[in-house]
């Protein structure tokens, strides 16, 4: 009697433990999705492990030679990753990786950019399904360290390994168990050393296999949130989902038992793991799961690949869609303007300033734009550079309106000496300059960015050689912006490009910008009284003032 009451009390104790864990997670699941639903467009930018951003461009990597793409030079000049992290609301790793490759590789594809237009629209039209799919993305999760491409090349890599000899060993343990009725001695022999024979192997062999449970374990994920998401019928994704549901066949079978491989684990926790632990080690049942995990892998690499992109490119849309619901406003990238005008732009603004302040601008020529220092010139280039590479990506653009046409973005921005090979700025500026000349020659013209155009040298030079290069530019098709405390620049090039800048007003001994642009050139010459303000003697400041005016007049320096 007394041991039945323990055995219920034991009984009652273990329910109690299960239930409360099952409501737990029942009520972290409902918190989660009312997150989703309450913080949609107002999350705070993410922040990644180390190392995870270097990993998330390993997808971008393997596609990078197969089409024009940002290069590091004006991905460094932009900021790429802070613009991506302002983008990025994804849960799972597939996830980022795609929204990071489509940032990165442009598409000059109508058709693709009006799809991606129309899956932003119906998930931020439609917050049930939206919430639906995050959840199964959340679940799928991130990968650790290392990209799940990298993953995957890895698992590619190992050799197949045949499950024969444990086939034979079963059937023998099989036999010895049977013998053990007509001759007990020798069957119990046999079964030992049939047992003995895999405790043995066993380690050299769960060894093998050990660093790649991370890797098999996310693939079961990945297919797991495909068969939830052809289960759930998204109407906005039918067509994404028949084509998941067909490739998803080659893994029927992959599932299964698979809780041999990935339950174990490097330590057991308890009685069960203990138990499952001495069943794999006399049967070797993970090894002989993963042997065949792996073939079927390796013989399913494309449709396995297209799984992950496929649920990748999904998410990505998604994010895409918070990012746009973040914005104050935004407008659909088009290409579609009046004639000869190569840009058209509305009340266009920075997404990763705070208190932006916007600009709008119709160009039917290249821009040449001055102002002092901080005045804004640096950050109405980067603005439109960036909802140039939006508007060919996620078309989602931070602007009441943006019209420009297909164009490969390059950059000479942000540039510095590299101290690793000993080349001074002035030769890193100009083999900048000269890839963007050498890039010419392509499928779609070239739009650039360049900001103090060959400030590494002296003025004479700088001048001549600055009017030389951006007049060959304009010549050769090059939508140029270009950013210059040059005036004289402004002069030698009126006839190509388009004069604009931006104004500082100073009043007594404070300065204040506008960042507003304004049609014509800089006008204004305030950095010598700028000198006056930071504390400069009077005497210094009124000799320069004699040597600046007496250079604008004669044309020569006193």
């Amino acid at each position: 009697m007394e041991y039945l009451v323990f055995f219920a009390v034991l009984f009652l104790f273990l329910v109690i433990y299960i239930v409360r864990n099952v409501m737990e997670e029942k009520k972290r699941e409902r918190r989660f999705e009312e997150s989703l639903r309450t913080e949609y467009g107002k999350r705070e930018p993410k922040t990644y492990p180390d190392g995870r951003l270097a990993s998330i461009r390993s997808y971008y990597d393997r596609g990078a030679k197969e089409a024009f793409c940002l290069d590091d030079t004006t991905a460094n000049d932009l900021d790429f990753e802070g613009v991506f992290r302002r983008i990025d609301r994804c849960y799972s790793a597939a996830g980022e990786e795609a929204l990071y490759r489509m940032l990165r590789i442009p598409c000059f594809d109508e058709d693709v950019l009006l799809e991606r237009k129309r899956l932003i629209t119906y998930f931020d039209t439609h917050e049930d399904d939206r919430v639906k799919l995050q959840k199964y993305f959340a679940r799928v999760g991130k990968t650790g360290k290392y990209s799940v491409y990298e993953y995957l090349d890895n698992v590619m890599a190992l050799p197949e390994k045949s499950n024969a000899i444990h086939y034979l060993l079963w059937v023998l343990i099989a036999i010895s168990v049977g013998l053990m009725f007509v001759n007990m001695s020798a069957g119990l022999l046999m079964f030992l050393g049939c047992i003995c024979f895999n405790f043995v192997t066993y380690m050299k062999e769960k060894e093998r296999i050990q660093p790649y449970l991370t890797t098999f374990g996310y693939f079961l994920r990945i297919l797991d949130a495909a068969r939830q998401l052809c289960a759930f019928e998204v109407e906005g994704i039918r067509q994404q989902t028949d084509a998941i549901r067909e490739r998803l066949h080659a893994f029927d079978g992959f599932s299964r038992f698979a809780f041999f491989v990935t339950g174990q684990s490097a330590m057991s926790q308890g009685p069960e793991d203990l138990v499952m632990e001495y069943l794999r080690m006399a049967l070797h049942l993970n090894i002989v799961k993963f042997n065949s995990m792996l073939k079927t892998v390796q013989t399913h690499e494309q449709d396995l690949t297209f799984l992950m992109e496929s649920l990748g490119q999904i998410e990505a849309m998604i994010s895409a869609g918070e990012f746009a619901a973040s914005l104050p406003y935004y407008c659909w990238g088009t290409r579609a303007g009046k004639e000869g005008e190569r840009l058209h732009t509305e009340e266009i603004f920075h997404p990763m300033l705070k208190e932006p302040v916007s600009n709008g601008v119709t160009l039917t020529t290249p821009m040449l734009l001055t102002g002092s220092n901080a005045s804004g010139k640096s950050t109405f280039l980067k603005t439109v550079a960036v909802a140039q590479i939006l508007t060919q990506s996620i078309g989602v653009v931070p602007a009441k309106e943006y019209v420009s046409g297909f164009s490969r973005v390059f950059t000479s921005m942000a540039l510095r000496d590299d101290l690793d090979s000993g080349r001074s700025y002035f030769i890193v500026e100009i083999e900048a300059l000269k890839r963007i000349m050498d890039a010419v020659e392509g499928d779609y013209p070239v739009m650039c960015f360049v900001d103090e155009v060959l400030r590494g040298t002296n003025t004479v030079e700088r001048i001549a050689a600055s009017a030389q290069i951006l007049s060959e530019l304009e010549k050769r098709g090059v939508f140029v912006f270009a950013a210059t405390h040059d005036i004289e620049l402004t002069r030698l090039l009126e006839e190509a490009y388009a004069n604009y800048h931006f104004e500082e007003t100073i009043q007594g001994d404070d300065i204040s910008f506008s960042y507003l642009l304004q049609t014509g050139r800089a006008k204004s010459r305030n950095a010598i009284r700028l000198l006056g303000m930071l504390g400069f003697e009077e005497s210094i400041i009124e000799n320069a003032t004699a040597r600046a005016e007496h250079f604008v007049s004669e044309g020569e320096w006193a």
